[in-house]
């Protein structure tokens, strides 16, 4: 996950990111982590799955990791399902670019800056343009083994072309097999950036169709069915981070099964505009980062993973990576639908890292006891997050459109046309968000399917920094209009994109913009309407002659925009467009909240209850819980306990096992990494008269803890965690 990037003669760091093969059923696969390393106690996370990284390791690892079959059997020897991970973008391939595998040198498939440098990710690992023979390598070399190991889950992470990169000989020779002419420098005109990136964008797909197709026959052929996945972050995130990945278009394919969400502090923490300030906005971007994934898969049907890191690539201190990660694990779990989780990549990096103990100094250690706690509280709570019908609170049915595309016009700049910090999208985003609306994002590319419009009530869209690459998506979203959608079209049209070499220009086409095929789709009189109110069939179409980026870029110039919005979603939905500086849900016993801050005002969200607060490491018990402006808060409702009879670990730092109860006795086991304390909140019918607490010989575990507190009827269980497992007797 580390990525070591040269950009323009300077390097930086760029944050990323069963006991036997049929031991358990997928069910079971909930929770996640991946993994280069085999079994440490000191590592053992007690997640569902170990997904082992890299035949041949991570290349960021230092120390060179036990043979690849030796670090699956170490986890499975744990108990733990199998999944296996590794880079199409990059890895541990080596022998692939030095001429081992086929006696021919390969590091002119790396991808190249018009400076003639190349991209890398470590030393001798360069971001690759995946070429046929590449591939070839992957299937043999890699899948095969793996699926001969007895994996029947593959992830291939990262589908990743850099924007900047488009000038090694490797993709010259893919662009002439694709369109049949010769190569043209993406830099010197709009149009050939937005080839180049479209080329970029087919060969990704093209690697992870034909590795994953590979991949499922090989599976088939040994009896096996293998299941594929892809780890990328979110669109999002690579139009900001100016990256080329297919996204969307993998929905359809039939050889994915499904995503992880790569979202964290790293992702999330990356400045925005917003009233003309740019700054770090971490959860609300987190919030449309998730929602772009899970968008991406919701008329598809297929799996998602969301992941969380409690740290990032970047080098911070403790109490910066505490703060961020509570930001980004709340952000997640305000997505209902969405119940399975990676609840951390690397725990080698995150539970053995030395990393700073405060913003201004140069000490280091290991993760704070107290930290580690609260974390193991956190992902715990996700082997057990239910799904959800409820919904966050707010008004919902507000969309805004997104596409493949808009990670087409990022880089180069033209004719002095900039979308700082991708402005144009939180132009249409944060205004919204920022006043306690649940804005959703919508994939045009998922507008075929009919489920993808059907809970949208106001959709908003732009061309000015996407274009659509198919003209059937005008027909359904005016199909959705006409039935009563209210469609708001922000912008001027005047970026240089506009009249690249398209559908909507090309043929018997002969379209200005995308924009004109679109309004006269919608059947209004001009292909050019100017800023005002448009009927169309039992909808309305709402234009506004203005760039989104504006919204956000200018203090104090979003109150058209907003005023637009919410006429629309009021006339299309007769009700009141509500509007708040916060966000609120409830998952079963769990409620999530969260504050803004740069919004309609500062006052806390005050919750009154009986709770036990998750994000302190002492799980105290609460009737109070005041949520201030760029806070969040994870609550347990300790007054969800239904049966008052039957004792219950409630929350804590350790998985549990083996609970089992009499009506005078319960215990249980724990298990969770070594070098971490344990807090657990027990439910219990009555004041315990005893706890022992035991380690897996029998012996009593020194300086274990109890409280009792009589108002929740809970027992605070405080003892030394061990993967081995700690045995916990309670008499009452």
């Amino acid at each position: 996950m580390k990525k070591i990037i040269h950009l323009f003669n300077f390097a930086f760091a760029l944050a990323l990111c069963g006991a036997t093969a049929t031991a358990q059923l997928p069910d079971s696969e909930k929770t996640a982590f991946q993994t280069s390393r085999a079994w440490k106690p000191v590592t053992d996370s007690r997640a569902d799955v170990a997904i082992v990284y890299g035949v041949g390791g991570n290349p960021s690892d230092k120390t060179k990791s036990p043979q690849f079959e030796q670090r699956v059997q170490s986890w499975r020897d744990h108990g733990y399902i199998t999944h296996f991970m590794t880079g199409i973008a990059w890895g541990e391939y080596q022998d692939y670019f030095t001429g081992k595998w086929d006696g021919k040198w390969h590091l002119d498939e790396g991808q190249v800056t018009v400076n003639g440098d190349t991209i890398w990710h470590g030393k001798m690992v360069p971001y690759i343009v995946p070429s046929k023979n590449f591939l070839e390598y992957m299937k043999t070399e890699h899948i095969k083994r793996v699926i001969d190991a007895g994996i029947d889950a593959i992830y291939l992470e990262e589908p990743e072309f850099w924007m900047r990169g488009g000038y090694s000989e490797a993709f010259k020779r893919e662009w002439r097999d694709y369109y049949r002419f010769e190569w043209r420098p993406q830099h010197e005109s709009p149009e050939n950036t937005y080839l180049s990136s479209k080329l970029k964008y087919h060969l990704y797909y093209r690697a992870l169709d034909e590795v994953f197709t590979y991949a499922k026959e090989y599976g088939k052929s040994k009896g096996m069915k293998i299941r594929c996945y892809v780890p990328t972050h979110s669109l999002v995130n690579y139009s900001s981070w100016q990256i080329v990945s297919p996204e969307a278009s993998l929905a359809s394919l039939p050889c994915v099964d499904g995503y992880i969400a790569q979202v964290w502090t790293g992702t999330s923490r990356e400045a925005t505009f917003y009233n003309g300030v740019r700054k770090e906005r971490v959860f609300e971007n987190a919030f449309l980062e998730y929602g772009s994934m899970e968008s991406m898969t919701r008329p598809t049907g297929r799996k998602m993973f969301f992941l969380t890191d409690p740290i990032e690539d970047w080098a911070r201190d403790w109490a910066d990576y505490k703060k961020n990660y509570q930001a980004t694990f709340t952000a997640q779990l305000l997505y209902p639908m969405i119940d399975n989780y990676e609840v951390m990549p690397w725990p080698e990096r995150i539970y053995e890292g030395l990393y700073k103990t405060c913003a201004n100094c140069e000490t280091k250690e290991k993760i704070p006891r107290f930290y580690s706690t609260q974390m193991q509280v956190m992902i715990n709570a996700l082997n057990s997050m239910p799904l959800s019908q409820n919904r966050v609170s707010g008004s919902q049915g507000i969309g805004v459109l997104m596409s493949n595309s808009l990670m087409f016009q990022r880089f180069p700049v033209h004719k002095d046309y900039d979308d700082p910090q991708f402005s144009n999208f939180y132009g249409q985003t944060l205004p919204l968000l920022k006043r306690g609306i649940p804005v959703s994002t919508v994939h045009i590319e998922n507008t075929p399917y009919a489920a993808t419009l059907e809970d949208i009530k106001a959709l908003i869209m732009s061309y000015s920094n996407m274009k659509p690459m198919n003209p059937e998506y005008h027909s359904h979203i005016a199909d959705w209009v006409k039935k009563g959608g209210a469609l708001i079209y922000c912008g001027e049209d005047v970026d240089p994109y506009q009249s690249v070499m398209e559908w909507w220009n090309t043929g018997e086409n002969r379209y200005r913009t995308p924009s004109e095929h679109l309004f006269e789709t919608l059947g209004l009189a001009s292909v050019n309407p100017q800023t005002g109110e448009y009927v169309c069939g039992k909808g309305k179409v709402y234009v506004l002659r203005t760039e989104p980026k504006n919204f956000v870029l200018q203090a104090n110039n979003e109150e058209t925009y907003f005023a637009t919005v919410r006429k629309a979603y009021e006339n299309s939905t007769k009700s009141t467009l509500k509007i708040k500086n916060s966000f609120y849900l409830e998952r079963g016993q769990y409620i999530i909240a969260s504050v803004m801050d740069e919004s309609v005002s500062s006052e806390p969200l005050i919750l009154n209850g009986l709770y036990i607060d998750l994000f302190d490491p002492e799980l105290p018990v609460i009737q109070t819980k005041t949520v201030n402006a760029g806070e969040q808060a994870f609550l347990y409702n300790a007054a969800s306990q239904q049966n008052k009879n039957i004792p219950k670990v409630l929350c804590g730092a350790s998985r549990i096992y083996d609970e089992k109860h009499t009506s005078s006795t319960f215990s249980f086991v724990a298990k969770s990494p070594a070098n971490t304390n344990n807090a657990s909140r027990v439910y219990l019918p009555q004041k315990p008269k005893k706890v022992m607490v035991k380690n897996h010989v029998g012996e009593h575990v020194a300086n274990a803890e109890n409280s009792w507190n009589e108002l929740s009827h809970t027992c605070l269980v405080k003892f030394e965690n061990s993967p081995d497992g700690i045995n916990v007797d309670i008499r009452y």
